[in-house]
């Protein structure tokens, strides 16, 4: 794993072998970028955002966005040792000061929340669950966002989610396995 583009670009960042994790791949990685700075139906830029990077793991998602220039990361991840790896990547690149780390149950991510605003929202659950869409309307209920963001969630490209209650989808692609959806809260 390697950061793709920015200030950053071609560090590598440590991850750890594990079958809970699931790195997001470099080629999809930078189509979502290519997607957030060239599309004319998403209305928010990396430079100088606020990201919510949710199911963080090692962070390959948000420390691009910081390597890209956002002002800061919030990222969320439950496994402690998953959670230590990714302090490590932060502290190793020298951005640790551009970060906050919140290693809590998910279940738990709207006390951890309170009073913050975010323009990039990236929810990378693992494949098999659909209990993220309860942190979705959560996140929409407790107002969370800017008026200008954007919702990014990889899913699995067979997974039949129900999320127009929630949030109003832009874009749809898919690339191998993997399925990239962009929206914004109503």
């Amino acid at each position: 794993m390697r950061i793709i583009s920015g200030t950053l670009k071609g560090k590598p960042l440590l991850f750890l072998k594990d079958k809970n994790t699931r790195p997001l791949k470099d080629a999809v990685k930078e189509n979502i970028f290519n997607i957030l700075n060239h599309s004319n139906e998403l209305n928010v830029t990396i430079e100088n955002a606020k990201v919510l990077d949710l199911y963080s793991g090692f962070g390959s998602f948000g420390i691009e966005c910081l390597s890209r220039g956002a002002k800061i990361v919030t990222f969320f991840e439950s496994n402690r040792i998953i959670s230590n790896t990714l302090r490590k990547n932060l502290i190793n690149l020298s951005i640790i000061d551009r970060a906050n780390i919140i290693n809590d149950k998910i279940e738990n991510l709207g006390e951890n929340l309170r009073e913050k605003k975010f323009n990039i929202f990236f929810f990378d659950p693992p494949f098999k669950d659909n209990d993220f869409i309860l942190n979705l309307k959560n996140l929409k209920e407790k107002k969370v966002f800017d008026q200008n963001h954007v919702i990014i969630i990889h899913r699995e490209k067979s997974s039949k989610d129900n999320l127009q209650e929630y949030l109003i989808s832009k874009i749809v692609k898919v690339y191998g396995r993997s399925k990239i959806i962009f929206g914004v809260f109503d």
